[in-house]
């Protein structure tokens, strides 16, 4: 019998399997995911605030932190939720900061994270069941989760409101009492939701690294990990398949999807949406199989320990993903560590630790569950975060999230499909929120007008204001040398604050609210010098331009801020020259966590309190 060349098993292995996963949509996908999902969360509201039992929950969860100033602010912020009673007790949380100096990446973070847990459990953790969750990013595509981080942005359901934690916490509910010990990897801003049988679990128990896998198009599959599966004879369809991944692919182009044979190919099965939350997947489209968090076994963190340890200080970024994963599987090869066209930043030493990496964990097995029945949604940029809160029905129906969430307020715009969405505000009967726009920790007074497509954040109107459509208006607090200050940042919601140019002279391919950056500075009354921008002068952006004024009152900074924005619509001059100005990057160096936590505690005090008065007078 002539042996059969790899190419030609994965392109008979297809055609074996022909539609087979595409059979998902037969079944009502988002019916099977909503009540999936809502059995999650009620099984999760039923822990908040009560002590959890050995293995039913996680011994750890552990959140990553760029900096000190953030390591601190996620402190305060699992502090204030255990005090309330809103996470499951019994349980060690921990913040693990990233070490100064290098951005070190998801990858440095999680050696960080091995690090730290070997120093706090010696070789007690080797028992436990870790999830770590990468938040230490400082979200300059959806600012308003800069200051407070990615993992504790509000979701417009629950009471008191469900944050990225605990909405993380609940989908993965079912994981730690069908887990080895180990380490579970996830990211702060992605939420997987899936449907299995009833009597079915994911299993997190082989050796090596074992990933979900989730049916994506190719266009999703460029911006992703894609897997490259091994032969599989079984023909019946199954919404939960275990796998053996014969090479991982990071972010491929379509072609190399098709030369690697990582690309499924659909029978002739009715036309239908499902898969991707992001993409809808049609049934006649080819498709291929993406990543969203993936395990590792006590005994592969404890490799990966060792060469962190041995490396000593990490002097370049790495991904868990790209420089982890690619490494997996039998038909991993070395080429990968030279390809640096993902990399942000290449850094002398980045090709020899990647190759190290690889040949560290150079015949590990990579697991693969495979997950028919399944969406994946980002929620990382201020076009995902308005799309999935307000136009995205999918996501609502299957998560149950709500226009009004836990606010007082009772006019909501509908505009074909689209709403408004208002998140723990307390905002006038008079006032008026245009389709699309998000609202979230505010209150705003009867003669606030909202456009459409804005994100409001942390605000406190009382004032006539006219907030222009698709504006990005963000509040902090700060401390400032012993005092309490408000600091407003303003901007268009598809302004990019990680544009960045080299030199003054090039300012002006910068764009502010879709105006040349030079024109607004003209009429602001600004000078275009280098003490205009804060941190690294040869990296010029949004993010570290000094033009937000410092206030005494949240109010005024609002206006402020505001005015500014009205005056490069109108064209009008605005002079801020008399005003101490920061940047974002500043701002977030002088953030007073507490007194943010303390304004949104007034918020949820007093809507409590309204909620309670109108259920009094209900029953009356």
């Amino acid at each position: 019998m002539r042996a059969v060349p790899a190419a030609e098993t994965w392109k008979a292995s297809a055609g074996v399997r022909e539609g087979v996963a595409m059979a998902a949509a037969l079944a009502p996908l988002g019916v099977t995911l909503r009540e999936a999902t809502q059995r999650k969360l009620r099984r999760f509201s039923e822990l908040r605030g009560k002590p959890v039992a050995a293995g039913e929950f996680w011994d750890i969860v552990a959140i990553t932190a760029a900096d000190e100033k953030q390591e601190l602010a996620y402190k305060q912020q699992l502090s204030e939720k255990l005090k309330k009673k809103e996470l499951p007790l019994g349980v060690q949380y921990h913040v693990f900061v990233d070490p100064a100096g290098v951005k070190i990446g998801n990858g440095g973070s999680t050696l960080c994270a091995l690090r730290c847990l070997e120093k706090l459990y010696g070789n007690k953790w080797n028992s436990f069941t870790v999830l770590l969750i990468h938040s230490g990013g400082y979200s300059q595509r959806l600012p308003n989760a800069s200051a407070l981080g990615k993992i504790f942005t509000a979701l417009p359901f629950g009471n008191p409101i469900y944050q990225m934690l605990e909405l993380k916490l609940a989908m993965y509910i079912d994981f730690p009492s069908h887990m080895n010990p180990g380490i579970l990897v996830t990211c702060a801003d992605d939420i997987e939701l899936y449907s299995i049988g009833e009597c079915e679990f994911i299993r997190f128990d082989k050796p090596g690294f074992t990933a979900l896998a989730h049916p994506s198009s190719l266009t999703v599959g460029t911006t992703h990990g894609v897997f490259v599966l091994e032969p599989f004879d079984e023909l019946e369809y199954r919404d939960l398949e275990y796998r053996s991944c014969h090479r991982f692919l990071h972010k491929p182009s379509i072609e190399k999807m098709h030369q690697f044979h990582a690309v499924c190919r659909p029978g002739n099965i009715s036309q239908q949406d499902f898969a991707r939350g992001d993409t809808p997947l049609k049934l006649d489209s080819e498709y291929v199989y993406t990543d969203s968090l993936f395990y590792m076994d006590h005994k592969s963190a404890k490799k990966l320990l060792a060469f962190y340890e041995k490396i000593g200080t990490l002097n370049c970024e790495i991904d868990a993903y790209g420089d982890f994963l690619q490494a997996l599987g039998p038909g991993a090869t070395v080429e990968y560590t030279r390809n640096t066209a993902n990399v942000t930043k290449e850094e002398a030493e980045l090709i020899d630790i990647r190759q190290r990496i690889f040949h560290l964990l150079k015949g590990t097995s990579l697991n693969v569950i495979v997950l028919n029945n399944s969406k994946f949604y980002h929620i990382g940029t201020t076009e995902e975060y308005l799309f999935h809160f307000t136009s995205d029905s999918n996501l609502k129906s299957e998560l149950g999230l709500q226009s009004i969430a836990f606010s007082i307020f009772s006019a909501i715009s509908e505009s074909s499909g689209n709403t408004s969405c208002i998140i723990q505000s307390i905002l006038d009967s008079r006032c008026s929120v245009a389709a699309g726009s998000v609202v979230e920790y505010s209150r705003l007074g009867p003669d606030v007008s909202v456009g459409e497509n804005c994100i409001i954040s942390g605000c406190h109107i009382i004032t006539a204001a006219v907030l222009p459509a698709y504006s990005f208006v963000c509040s902090l607090s700060l401390k400032m040398n012993g005092h309490l200050k408000y600091s407003t940042m303003a901007f268009g919601v598809q302004d990019n604050l990680k544009k960045n140019v080299k030199t003054l002279s090039d300012i002006k391919l910068l764009q502010f609210f879709g105006v040349c950056f030079l024109s607004c500075l003209d009429i602001w009354n600004l000078e275009v010098t280098e003490e205009m921008f804060s941190g690294n002068k040869t990296c010029l952006s949004l993010w570290n331009a000094r033009i937000f004024p410092v206030c005494s009152s949240l109010s005024d900074s609002v206006i402020l801020s505001l005015k500014m924005l009205n005056a490069i619509q109108n064209k009008s001059a605005f002079s801020l020259n008399n005003y101490k100005l920061l940047s974002i990057e500043e701002m977030l160096v002088y953030k007073d966590v507490e007194d943010m936590i303390t304004y949104r505690e007034q918020i949820f005090l007093e809507i409590t309190l309204n909620t309670k008065k109108q259920s009094d007078l209900e029953t009356s």
